[in-house]
This record gives structure tokens, sequence and C-alpha cells, in this order.
């Protein structure tokens, strides 16, 4: 049975990590499904690039995953954050233990939903809007249950392993596939 994750997509995403984040899943034959938070498919990043959802959330939301993966950029972060079905979503499968994930400005939005109550990290900055737990500033990804939260674009791979890891137990296939131990 492949895993399943929820990766919403909000005018003002971060492309770098909403592309990196499905691509990763995807590479480790997760089913990493897209989701605009609008009727329209074709979601604007925050850099100008337009990338297709796979679906619209309204289609996917009540659908069973095992994780949601939630890219950062201010914009995007915005939009989820002030997004009631992102928010409700959250909140039910951090209750029901499954896997909930953040990267760059993004964990404000599992602070917004009243998950973060340990360590976290975040884009630099964006701690201070963060609702709950302990910033982190020195780690790249920080791992707490069922909370993984990440610093930003360039800590991204290894955000998208983590939740890998997460999912299926490992991810060193992966991992050297994409040539990551060579940047370790």
């Amino acid at each position: 049975m492949s895993k399943k994750v929820l990766v919403p997509l909000a005018e003002g995403f971060e492309e770098l990590e909403a592309v990196t984040i499905t691509d990763v899943l995807r590479r480790a034959n997760i089913e990493a499904i897209t989701a605009s938070l609008t009727d329209n498919l074709e979601v604007k990043g925050s850099h100008g690039i337009v990338l297709k959802a796979d679906t619209t959330l309204d289609k996917v939301i009540n659908e069973d995953f095992d994780a949601i993966a939630l890219a950062g950029g201010m914009g995007g972060m915005n939009n989820l954050k002030n997004d009631k079905r992102v928010i409700d979503k959250i909140q039910k499968m951090y209750k029901n233990k499954k896997l909930v994930s953040a990267i760059c400005a993004s964990p404000i939005v599992l602070g917004e939903a009243s998950v973060i109550k340990d360590k976290y990290t975040c884009y630099p900055s964006c701690e201070s809007m963060v609702k709950g737990g302990e910033y982190v500033e020195k780690d790249l990804v920080v791992i707490n249950d069922n909370i993984i939260t990440s610093k930003g674009p360039a800590t991204t791979v290894f955000f998208a392993l983590e939740i890998v890891k997460y999912l299926l137990g490992n991810n060193e296939d992966v991992a050297n596939a994409m040539l990551v131990p060579l940047i370790k």
C-alpha cells in the first residue's frame, strides 16, 4: 500500500520547495498530490513560476493522507494560514498521528493550527510569528514526534528526504540516486 502525501499549492508558494518536495516523494514511489486552494489548477509561485496542480483541495480534502507537506513563501504561507480547510486538515492529521510538515515560512501555519508544542525550525526571522514551541536555529531539519520542520529553499532536499524516511523507514536509495551523499 503506497503512502499518500497532500502538497497544497497556495498562490505565492516557494517554487523550489513545492517542486522539490513533490519530486523527492515521487522518486520514493510515494503518491504526492498537489492541490490548488482555488478552482484554478494553475498556481503562481512567489517568483512568477506557474505550476499546474494535480487537483483542487476541495476534491481531495476529505481523503485519507499519511502526511501533509507545506511549502513556504510568505504569500503562499499567508494563503495557507487563512484557509480554514488547511488549518482543519492539519489539526485532524496531527490528532490522528499523521505526519504534518512545513518548511520556510510555513511552520507559521502549523503554529496557527496550534500543533507546534516542542522544538521546530523555520526561515530565519519567521520564528517571531510562530505560535508555540521552541525555535531551533542551528538545525536544517527538526523532527518532533509527527512534525517535521525545515529552514528554507536550500534545505528542501533534506526536508523531503526526512519525510520519505518517516513514511517508509528508509531514504537511502533515493538519497543515493540523487547524489545527496556528495553534499552532506
